[in-house]
């Protein structure tokens, strides 16, 4: 997923779970400069986080299971189950606000409000950067302070700050997008399961479709957008942005095009009323199909 420069709007009050992160965070580096990459972190005294044993490094399981979607023996659902219990780091920075007056009505220093950085998508969303170690951090945005969070309430931080996705490690050598619906079922703590293979969602189309002589049936396909590539441009069968779902309408040999259209963008029009479906949707293409018999 491309992105565009890294914002960051000024926030009074960071989501809960964040703020009181960062009030026992400190810098990415120590008093000497010297990064805490590799370091073990690990006790009471932990200057960077809580997270006991932590040496700031990846996650086993999220890096096996990214490690598997690569290699074509993964999935985006097994991506998803093992952020559920993985430790991940978000980029907070501190930006200038408005001068307070002091009692005497002269500008006293600017007070520093903290934000968590977003990005913005190609397509005009808002994600929110999430990190595996402190060094993809570091290297990506080099102002910004490390604070440590299990991944489901980095997801619920995302959501709390209208972000429609959650990227994993932008910059690096992988990047990975978990799309809204994922987002969600991460931030609520229950599995998610990709709309294209979802039955719930296959049954929803099915009654959807119904009562139309020249339709022979609606396939479910995963949508253009659910592939990746990663900084070596090889291609990755999950991870992507989107269009997440391909709706394939099959219609009787001899279907005019202008009835086809109409059909799909009805039944498009029925799905998106359905709660359930828009929910589990992140976004949709449709492609329209001549049976041969």
């Amino acid at each position: 997923m491309s992105t565009a420069q890294p914002e960051s709007a000024p926030k009074r009050h960071l989501p809960g779970h964040i703020a009181a992160a960062l009030a026992q965070a400190g810098s990415p580096t120590d008093s000497a400069g010297q990064s805490w990459e590799g370091r073990d972190l690990a006790g009471d005294e932990n200057p960077l986080h809580k997270f006991d044993k932590d040496d700031g490094l990846a996650d086993e399981a999220v890096m096996q299971a990214l490690a598997d979607l690569r290699a074509g023996n993964g999935s985006e659902s097994g991506v998803h189950q093992s952020l559920a219990n993985a430790r991940v780091f978000v980029a907070v920075v501190a930006q200038l606000g408005e001068e307070a007056m002091t009692e005497h009505g002269f500008a006293s220093d600017k007070e520093a409000d903290m934000a968590l950085v977003k990005i913005k998508g190609p397509d005009g969303r808002m994600a929110l950067p999430v990190f595996t170690t402190v060094e993809r951090l570091q290297a990506w945005h080099n102002e910004a302070r490390p604070v440590a969070v299990y991944a489901p309430r980095a997801a619920l931080s995302a959501v709390s700050e209208e972000c429609q996705l959650l990227v994993l490690d932008p910059g690096g050598d992988y990047t990975f997008v978990l799309r809204r619906p994922g987002m969600w079922n991460l931030a609520k703590q229950i599995e998610w399961t990709p709309s294209y293979l979802n039955q719930g969602i296959a049954e929803i189309v099915q009654d959807a479709t119904s009562g139309y002589a020249q339709l022979r049936k609606v396939q479910l396909a995963p949508g253009r957008g659910v592939g990746s590539r990663d900084a070596q441009g090889n291609a990755v069968p999950g991870g992507g942005s989107g269009p997440e779902l391909n709706l394939q309408f099959v219609f009787a040999a001899g279907t005019s095009e202008n009835d086809a259209r109409e059909i799909a963008t009805n039944i498009h029009g029925l799905l998106a009323r359905k709660p359930e479906f828009a929910e589990a949707v992140d976004s949709i293409e449709i492609s329209l199909l001549s049976s041969s018999s």
